[in-house]
């Protein structure tokens, strides 16, 4: 049988686990490390062990620079956090975790994560500390005074697809630059629909999320353009082989047909939230948004490895 101190070990071991998760914001973290690795299998030519290992560098790589983001905003935004139902439990409000031990912990993720982003390529490093540089110095803070953070953070949030891309081949181009573009415009409905179902936990820290700032006609139909827009951009590697021809980023027809279908599903939602203008169907569209970008970076892999 356990004794007492085995339990409390046990116990202490859990609580670090679960607030490491909590201040790196694990699910965010890994689902943006997917993207990177659906980028980075994009961009390579062949799979054999050392596409293998650095695609291993990569998703802890990506996680670190990620997790580092995540605590660094916590940091910064603790006293917000403590006003909002959704984060008033987080390691620092809830005092679990000290400022100290959260930016100490941010610091080595943040060290770690560069070192090993360069272990792949400088470039891929490069575009890794320029995530972390906006998410955390021009989005966060940009969060209680205007709605254009949105627009800001939406640059370090498309670096995640294209990062991988650069990780395979060791440069931007064309190609890098379409996947930047496909997660960009993807940022607005996704973070509009979450700004507009939390609008009233948003208000409580005075954090302007939708274009208008309001929940109104003007930012449901922002939404609805820029899904358009999103749209378009994830239908362009069907035409940059006719546009570029020596690009390597190519979509076929059938999985174009693929990628418009997804694209109709998401406007549909995009489209409802016009119509209904409520809580449920903009967490819908949050929802619905997040299949489509996971499912299209799956049609592109198939994609690619099925020509």
């Amino acid at each position: 049988m356990q004794t007492q101190a085995e339990k409390q070990n046990i116990f202490t071991v859990k609580a670090l686990f679960f607030d490491f998760k909590e201040i790196t914001k694990a699910g965010l973290a890994v689902s943006v490390v997917f993207s990177s690795v659906a980028g980075f299998l994009l961009g390579i030519e062949t799979v054999n062990l050392q596409t293998f290992y650095t695609l291993i560098l990569l998703a802890i790589g990506g996680y670190c620079m990620v997790g580092a983001s995540n605590a660094y905003n916590q940091i910064i935004e603790k006293d917000l956090d403590a006003l909002m139902d959704r984060t008033k439990n987080r390691p620092i409000p809830s005092g679990r975790m000290s400022v100290t031990k959260a930016f100490i912990v941010a610091t080595l993720m943040t060290l770690l994560g560069l070192v090993i982003l360069y272990s792949i390529n400088e470039q891929t490093a490069m575009f890794g500390a320029i995530s972390i540089f906006l998410y955390t110095c021009a989005y966060t803070p940009l969060k209680t005074i205007t709605p254009l953070s949105v627009f800001v953070g939406a640059f370090p949030g498309a670096i995640p697809f294209m990062l991988g891309w650069v990780a395979a081949t060791g440069h931007f181009g064309i190609e890098a630059g379409t996947l930047f573009l496909i997660q960009f415009f993807w940022q607005f409905p996704h973070f509009w629909a979450i700004g507009w179902f939390l609008y009233d936990d948003y208000q409580k820290a005075g954090c302007f999320m939708l274009p208008s700032g309001k929940r109104d006609q003007s930012t449901a139909t922002q939404t609805i353009l820029y899904t358009i827009w999103l749209i378009v951009a994830s239908l362009l590697p069907a035409v940059l082989p006719y546009v570029a021809p020596l690009s390597k980023l190519y979509l076929s027809i059938p999985a174009a047909v693929v990628t418009l279908v997804l694209g109709g599903w998401m406007l549909m939602a995009a489209i409802n939230l016009y119509k209904l203008r409520t809580a449920q169907a903009a967490k819908k569209l949050m929802l619905v948004s997040v299949g489509y970008i996971t499912l299209l970076q799956f049609v592109y892999v198939i994609d690619k490895f099925l020509r």
